[in-house]
């Protein structure tokens, strides 16, 4: 099932996608949770931290961790990776070395899905999709045309 979605994305095909981290990409697409791994799946979410852990590195007392090595999502370097959390929201996401509206027609490609719930406000712009309760894909990058950062990740929770 995984390959023939992969295929029908193109990912399978794409050179551009050859070197991403599948798992990286799985979480910060919704299409795996470490939510769903931790209350069904132990083993399974011990085995991502464990090669989480091996691929980065905790910055201070930051919330994100940054790269021991160039890591691709998507076919974009990753800079950050917010394993847990970004402010109030509960989940996994990845700032990816690239402008807003390429991260943007990259997830919606890979996703096969147009990101219509988009906004621009506060110096920022953001799309997200919701997948299914408690996951949404979302997309946020500073709204300046020098931007060259995007985060992409999938929200199960947001604090109120």
């Amino acid at each position: 099932m995984l390959v023939i979605a992969a295929a029908a994305s193109g990912m399978l095909f794409n050179p551009a996608f050859a070197a991403d981290d599948e798992p990286l990409t799985r979480l910060a697409l919704c299409r795996d949770s470490w939510v769903d791994w931790q209350k069904k799946e132990p083993a399974r979410l011990q085995a991502f931290a464990e090669r989480f852990r091996g691929q980065f590195a905790p910055h201070d007392n930051d919330p994100f961790a940054l790269p021991k090595q160039k890591v691709s999502v998507l076919g974009f370097n990753v800079a950050q990776a917010f394993p847990e959390s970004v402010g109030m929201g509960v989940g996994f996401s990845l700032t990816v070395d690239a402008k807003f509206d390429e991260a943007r027609q990259a997830v919606e490609k890979a996703l096969g899905k147009v990101l219509k719930h988009c906004e621009r406000g506060e110096d920022m712009r953001t799309c997200d999709y919701q997948i299914a309760p408690q996951r949404t894909v979302t997309l946020l990058s500073e709204d300046k045309p020098s931007a060259r950062r995007t985060l992409i990740g999938c929200y199960y929770f947001y604090e109120k």
